[in-house]
């Protein structure tokens, strides 16, 4: 089959699909690792308070600028653009996107690689008898070896595949409506436990308990941003998974219910660290080494420590699992659909261009870290242009698209299903497409590059 027409081109089946799949894409290692890292060093409940308000008023709006894109597109990120304003340059802000999907995956897939490695450990009882300098040492060795990483990178890279080349409602919807209520499942468990720990009402109390004399402007941004990059905004996810929403779907719930989804587990990701940390006197901002050096440490200190362990590093598998999924749907969606690829020629050829990027990526930790440029390895190169340019300015471009190049008769149209839903909150909403959302993304682009410093 050569490549897919608005016509006979795959959706979701069901709303709760469209959910799961949405939610699964914006839920990633960022829920589980980097939002409690954040919050535990912008002062916990503070942060929270902050980064809810920015979800709210900025990660929502964002989110309905691009399922509308994508919705009344019904093609992929460049295509949704031709489609909408033909003939303008507006299909730049999708190859943006697409180069910052590959990009994203390249290094994205090689930690994700490293939560398999920490699901193989955990089952075979590696972290037992180590102290937190060895499991420091472990971790270390592991990310700079040249073998072990690529071949969970692969494997990886493989999952995604494979969901992938099964389609949209027979692949991504399928297995998004299995991964995340398991992952829901086992971040409860992962709860039950924590907060039953002694000493871990600390930890409740520093997640919900605000400390406004922590709150900077930094505090601010950080909130700003991680509210942005959480959600999978600005990189042609939420463009593409929209293109694929029933044109009976209310865009506006489903956006709402999405990023609430997304908060949610980041809020209950806080809530299976943070008691864990405070029961066991750990620095809560102690960033990556929280996941792989001190929380094994944790699980060989506690009762059931080992069933914990394998529990924790495969939520984070499928919370990875579920972001890849999108980031290489995003590509694959291009190649059929523009360059008239099958899907499973589309796949083979995506995988095999991010698996090469990322091998560099990997190696980067370790054989060849001295190769930089301007003082960045390959994957720090990658990583700084895709999340801190391609990411917010793709963000940026995609409300102004919205907000001003649509039109608001055509915005209106989308949100409301032709006339058949309400739509009461649309001059809200597109006053923060207009306004709010740019001025924010802004900040947040200006602050990543170094130009716009707040203390």
């Amino acid at each position: 089959m050569a490549g897919t027409s608005p016509q006979t081109r795959d959706s979701f089946g069901s709303k709760f699909g469209v959910i799961a799949a949405a939610a699964g894409s914006a839920v990633g290692l960022g829920n589980i690792w980097k939002f409690p890292y954040e919050a535990g060093k912008n002062g916990g409940g503070a942060f929270l308070m902050i980064y809810l308000v920015f979800v709210l008023l900025v990660g929502v709006s964002v989110m309905i600028a691009e399922l509308t894109i994508g919705r009344s597109g019904q093609r992929n990120a460049i295509g949704s653009f031709k489609a909408i304003a033909p003939g303008k340059p507006w299909f730049l802000v999708g190859v943006m996107g697409i180069g910052a999907a590959f990009m994203i995956f390249a290094f994205y897939g090689a930690v994700a690689g490293w939560t398999l490695e920490y699901v193989f450990q955990s089952l075979k009882n590696g972290f037992a008898g180590k102290t937190p300098h060895e499991l420091e040492d472990m971790y270390h060795t592991f990310i700079s070896g040249s073998f072990r990483p690529i071949i969970w990178q692969t494997v990886f890279l493989i999952l995604t595949a494979g969901v992938v080349i099964a389609g949209v409602k027979n692949g991504i919807e399928k297995y998004s409506k299995i991964l995340m209520p398991l992952l829901i499942v086992i971040i409860v468990v992962l709860i039950i436990r924590s907060v039953t720990l002694d000493g871990a009402g600390e930890g409740l109390r520093f997640l919900f308990h605000p400390d406004f004399s922590k709150i900077t402007g930094k505090t601010v941004l950080s909130a700003l941003g991680q509210a942005f990059f959480s959600l999978s905004l600005g990189m042609g996810t939420m463009i593409t998974y929209g293109s694929y929403i029933n044109k009976r779907n209310n865009l506006l719930t489903s956006a709402v219910q999405v990023s609430l989804t997304d908060t949610l587990i980041a809020v209950l990701a806080g809530m299976a660290i943070f008691p864990a940390v405070f029961a066991f006197g750990i620095n809560p901002s102690e960033g990556e080494g929280l996941v792989f050096i001190t929380l094994p440490s944790i699980f060989q200190q506690m009762a059931g420590g080992y069933f914990f362990a394998i529990l924790f590093f495969v939520l984070l598998a499928i919370a990875a699992l579920t972001s890849t999924i999108s980031l290489l749907e995003v590509i694959v969606a291009y190649f059929s659909e523009e360059l008239k690829m099958t899907r499973k020629r589309a796949t083979v050829i995506a995988v095999v261009v991010i698996w090469f990027l990322g091998m560099i990526c990997s190696l980067s930790q370790g054989p060849l870290a001295r190769f930089t440029l301007f003082g960045l390895n390959f994957w720090d190169i990658l990583d700084f242009t895709s999340t801190r340019i391609l990411l917010p300015l793709g963000g940026l471009f995609i409300v102004l698209f919205v907000g001003y190049a649509m039109g608001t008769k055509r915005v209106r149209a989308e949100l409301s299903n032709e006339g058949a839903l309400k739509a009461r909150i649309f001059p809200l909403v597109i006053f923060l497409i207009r306004f709010v959302a740019p001025i924010a993304i802004a900040m947040v682009f200006l602050n990543a590059i170094g130009i716009l410093k707040i203390g």
